[in-house]
């Protein structure tokens, strides 16, 4: 590709940055495996029938086209086009459906993948980026524990990410039925309106909320002021969140008889179960935060976004929530409940304000100089032999001088240089260096092990940024 043909919002790692990525898929898959998440992964393409009515994510779906369709995609209605799927939910509802017969319930699953959104691209957002995701989906019925089970999941995650330069994260929840319940007690109709309305406070703040409520939502100003109020409620205990929600129902006169409350009370005794467990389980790590709405329409009990501590700017870094009507086959449901990390964002957070690095560009902990192409099978040999010992290992690319061929290990990170004997009739044997501290010695393949210190590919930060 030419110079300066790159297409902004389609990150492309250079190998090193690729190695942080890895490292953090790797450490997401092992927490989420360790907690019984089953790995799967689904198509990139979704008909837009079930991409199209999934709330203001549909303005930015991407759809398909075959070169020849180019000019009549007129002709063919847009439920029946293929897109590129925007989140790994809807895939996964699809997914549950097609495969219902083989999977086991309730399914938990994990699944790190790439999705593509045509929004502006801009400091930790893409157009094409990577999710990682774990989704428990029930048939007929979900116990409600696994609204409590997954935020702690994720935390645990994001705890593990730590040591890559990740500060502390906070899963903020909220719980759909508790809004709706208050927005109908106000005298609101258009609720899937006022929560897409309330979902965007944090990025065009409270007084274009308030006059997007009353332009778009039919609410009055008195009605507008009531939704924010119920916005700026958080609390970090059940007893305490009550309190702060039946104040606002004495406050706004809504009956605690009537059945706008009663549907607030099924979100607001959930809610509280879920931050008192967690206290229990993890302190602080999930706070009632009435303000979190979820821009998408399916979500329907908990919703959840996650926040970095001092990282403000970056906005949510794992969301997600409950779904009772997104995966239906007939008159048969499949409730579920999931969270999805930003794992692109994440990446571009650690490698550009906490500092990551790669120790090594290769993985190869080991590279076995030639001396001449005559002898590149002895070299082979040696590292065919390293490999099976499970050592990482390249060889040189030509027969270069050897100092050549150093510095090219040098230039992947490659911490061992392997110099095979050059005269094996002799009694003379392999010698290693390693071309960080400079020390040479005699070496068997057979037997050699690499200091703990340079045996394997890591990944850490700059002391600075701890």
């Amino acid at each position: 590709m030419a110079k300066g043909a790159s297409i902004s919002g389609f990150p492309e790692w250079l190998p090193a940055e690729r190695v942080v990525e890895q490292r953090v898929i790797d450490t997401l898959r092992e927490v989420f495996e360790l907690n019984g998440f089953i790995g799967i992964e689904t198509r990139a393409v979704e008909q837009g029938s079930s991409l199209l009515k999934k709330g203001e994510t549909s303005k930015e779906i991407y759809l398909l086209s075959r070169l020849q369709e180019v000019g009549h995609e007129s002709d063919i209605p847009v439920e029946q086009r293929l897109g590129l799927h925007f989140d790994l939910t809807v895939p996964l509802s699809r997914y549950v459906v097609e495969h219902s017969g083989a999977l086991p319930f309730p399914f938990k699953r994990w699944q790190i993948q790439k999705v593509w959104r045509g929004e502006r691209p801009q400091e930790g957002r893409f157009r094409e980026f990577v999710q990682a995701d774990i989704d428990v989906v029930g048939d007929g019925t979900l116990p409600s524990h696994y609204e409590v089970e997954l935020p702690l999941v994720m935390v645990n995650a994001l705890e593990r990410l730590r040591e890559f330069g990740l500060p502390k994260a906070t899963v903020h929840a909220n719980n759909r039925k508790l809004s709706e319940g208050f927005y109908r007690g106000l005298g609101l109709t258009d609720i899937e309106g006022v929560l897409r309305e309330i979902d965007k406070l944090d990025k065009i703040g409270p007084q274009a909320v308030t006059d997007l409520l009353v332009e778009t939502c039919g609410a009055t100003e008195a009605q507008a002021n009531a939704c924010l109020e119920l916005a700026q409620v958080t609390a970090e205990d059940g007893q305490e969140l009550i309190e702060k929600f039946n104040g606002l129902c004495e406050i706004h006169h809504i009956p605690f008889d009537g059945d706008e409350y009663a549907m607030a009370k099924e979100g607001l005794d959930t809610l509280s179960m879920i931050i008192d467990e967690a206290r229990c389980i993890r302190p602080g790590s999930v706070i009632a935060d009435l303000k979190i709405a979820r821009g998408l329409d399916y979500y329907t009990g908990s919703v959840y976004e996650t926040f970095l501590e001092g990282a403000s700017d970056l906005g949510s870094i794992c969301s997600g929530g409950r779904y009772d009507n997104l995966a239906t086959q007939g008159n048969r449901k499949y409730p579920g409940v999931g969270l999805s990390i930003g794992l692109s964002r994440l990446v571009s957070y650690m490698l550009h304000r906490a500092g990551a690095t790669a120790s090594r560009m290769s993985p190869a902990c080991v590279l076995v100089a030639v001396w001449n192409e005559e002898n590149r099978g002895d070299s082979n040999a040696i590292a065919n032999t390293l490999r099976s010992r499970g050592i990482a290992t390249d060889v040189a690319p030509t027969a270069a001088k050897l100092g050549k061929q150093i510095k090219y290990a040098d230039k992947l990170g490659i911490p061992y240089v392997w110099f095979p004997n050059e005269n094996p009739e002799n009694d003379g044997s392999d010698e290693v260096k390693n071309i960080i501290t400079g020390d040479q010695r005699p070496a068997d393949a057979q037997s050699w092990q690499p200091d703990t210190v340079y045996a394997q590919q890591t990944v850490s930060i700059n002391a600075d940024n701890r």
